[in-house]
């Protein structure tokens, strides 16, 4: 049975799954579905029409499932759907969709969100991602699996961020960031690829120089970039990095963050 403090409030029409704990001083409001062995802890606010994982922990403060700070928002049934085994620490702020943006935000397994994090309306994440202190995403943005974004880093909505890909510390993206690579600064531009994030997660040297070679291929060879990903399609047609890095590619609404020059480049030590 789920394991309640005398000081909770606990909705009649929330559904607690076995194993839920609920701390002093929480809060769950309305039609809310918390899976089994979530750990819900005290002064906790989680919002009608939201949906948690199992093996989910979320700290002091947090508050989940807030209508979207949104002008248009008029009140509809939207929802939040949070998969398994995600971190959410003090402070951090996760919000509904809008019916203009789908009505859905969506949060996948296994990610960190660090205290301070705020998740704005109708994002899209996917899977162990780790949202650094204060991070910020605005509406509408999407965040591809095992990306990481630095401390106090702002995206603009309506971005995407692409798998594997590192925001530096206090960057604000106003445009999209490909798989595999590092964007610093305001605004951030594409300084690299996330070599030490992807050694990490065990990218072997023949995909990571393919990767370099594609990095080259798109952003310092004097072919435009529909020449350079038909090249690189053609070289490299069963190389599943290269062929994730080419669907970004062709997918980005908004544009892709500069690069950074080699003329203009601080010296950031081996890679």
């Amino acid at each position: 049975m789920p394991k309640i403090h005398p000081t909770a409030i606990v909705d009649p029409k929330a559904a607690l799954g076995a194993g839920v704990s609920v701390g002093p001083y929480s809060i769950i409001d309305g039609p809310v579905t918390i899976d089994d062995d979530t750990q819900v802890g005290p002064h906790v606010v989680i919002r009608p029409f939201t949906t948690i994982g199992k093996r989910c922990r979320i700290f002091q403060f947090a508050v989940v499932g807030e209508v979207p700070q949104d002008l248009k928002f008029q009140g509809e049934e939207t929802r939040l759907i949070i998969g398994d085994d995600n971190i959410i620490r003090e402070f951090a702020t996760l919000h509904r969709g809008t019916a203009g943006g789908g009505g859905v935000t969506q949060i996948g397994h296994g990610n960190l969100f660090m205290a301070y994090t705020h998740v704005a309306h109708d994002c899209r994440l996917g899977n162990h991602i780790i949202m650094s202190n204060a991070a910020t995403l605005a509406g509408h943005i999407t965040v591809d699996d095992y990306a990481i974004l630095g401390g106090l880093s702002a995206i603009h909505q309506f971005c995407r961020i692409g798998a594997h890909a590192f925001i530096g510390g206090a960057s604000a993206v106003a445009r999209d960031v490909p798989p595999f690579c590092m964007a610093v600064g305001n605004r951030a531009k594409i300084v690299g690829l996330n070599l030490v994030g992807l050694k990490r997660h065990g990218f072997g040297t023949a995909t990571l120089d393919t990767l370099k070679t594609a990095f080259e291929t798109l952003f310092f060879s004097e072919l435009t970039l529909k020449e350079a990903m038909a090249q690189l399609r053609q070289r490299f047609p069963a190389e599943p990095a290269v062929t994730t890095l080419l669907q970004f590619l062709e997918h980005s609404e908004r544009g892709l963050a500069p690069i950074e020059t080699r003329e203009n480049r601080p010296h950031r030590g081996k890679e």
